[in-house]
């Protein structure tokens, strides 16, 4: 009777793993771009299992083209979750893209205008004027360009812009263009080892001359809150422990990127040095310490949108309680730093 009891017991069990392991949900993650050091969450989460704990299978985590197409991939269901530049995501809520951002990975821009030391010292905005620009016409950075142009009592026609393909490090480096609007965490790390080592860039950051926005972020898509916010909810939760990781043990966070990207092997230091820069520089905000990583509010939404619109980049006004979610990030109850 005892070892039927045992047999009976381990049936059972075998058959809530399989069902368990058959209700998890899957679902797959549209990055940006090509993988740098802020896309370590979704790396780290599914390495570490904190998907899976969460009842989700991350089938894909695909590399991208934009901001843009990334917005527009989720928006249209082709992925249940994305990583992009937020400012883009106002203005595709203000053409219809069905975005919801979950989290303000970056509480302030990343962004800023680069130039070769050699070349150009930049000190204020104003040092751009009669510069060529190199910039693509579409996506963040040229999201960028316009407003911190604006921003600053200036447009591009007090620029020379040449429109070049991403990444724009190589026509920096070439001579071609003088500057580019880049990323801190992205772009600086990889062109700065390129171009010399530390001292080698000059840069002036969109923060610190009235581009008041938030950064990256994650998102999702309004009909996946509607209809599944548990796994809204679960898949916020799992990012978020990463996120918590990633700031602990930047090292550890391009480890497990290569570990899933091979091909990243010899870019280990750069990975590492894209998240010390966001450690140091656009991951916690006064909202971070209240409420954990990641959080956003009405307040920096508005400003943000004020931003773009004042600026002539987001051409309507859009209803920013519904372009953000903080529900989620509550529900979590993130790292508080």
């Amino acid at each position: 009777m005892r070892m039927k009891l045992k047999l009976a017991a381990a049936t059972f069990m075998l058959l809530a793993a399989t069902a368990a392991a058959k209700a998890a949900d899957q679902v797959s993650v549209q990055l940006d771009w090509v993988v740098r050091g802020n896309h370590a969450m979704f790396f780290v989460a599914r390495d570490k299992g904190y998907f899976k704990d969460n009842g989700i299978e991350v089938t894909a985590i695909r590399k991208g083209t934009g901001s843009v197409d990334a917005l527009r991939l989720v928006g249209t269901g082709n992925a249940e979750f994305g990583f992009g530049d937020l400012p883009t995501l106002a203005i595709a809520r203000s053409q219809a893209v069905p975005v919801v951002a979950l989290a303000a990975v970056n509480q302030r821009s990343p962004m800023g205008m680069i130039a070769l030391a050699k070349t150009k010292t930049l000190s204020k905005p104003e040092d751009l004027k009669g510069l060529d620009v190199g910039v693509h016409t579409a996506g963040s950075t040229y999201v960028f360009l316009r407003a911190f142009l604006a921003a600053n009592g200036m447009s591009e026609t007090d620029i020379k812009k040449n429109t070049v393909s991403p990444p724009y490090e190589n026509y920096l480096l070439l001579g071609r263009v003088t500057a580019v609007p880049g990323y801190i965490d992205a772009e600086v790390p990889e062109l700065e080892a390129k171009a010399g080592g530390p001292g080698s860039l000059s840069i002036i950051m969109g923060a610190d001359w009235g581009y008041n926005v938030y950064g990256s972020g994650l998102f999702t898509s309004e009909a996946l809150i509607k209809e599944k916010p548990e796994l809204v909810e679960r898949f916020t939760a799992a990012y978020l422990k990463a996120f918590a990781d990633v700031i602990a043990n930047p090292g550890e966070a391009a480890d497990i990127i290569i570990k899933a990207n091979p091909e990243y092997a010899k870019k280990r230091d750069i990975l590492v040095k894209q998240l010390e820069a966001d450690i140091k520089s656009t991951f916690f905000s006064a909202e971070t310490a209240k409420d954990g990583i990641g959080a956003m509010t009405l307040e920096t939404w508005t400003a943000t949108a004020k931003t773009l619109r004042d600026q002539g980049v987001m051409k309507k006004d859009i209803d920013l309680e519904a372009a953000f979610s903080n529900r989620f990030i509550l529900a979590a109850k993130p790292l508080k730093k």
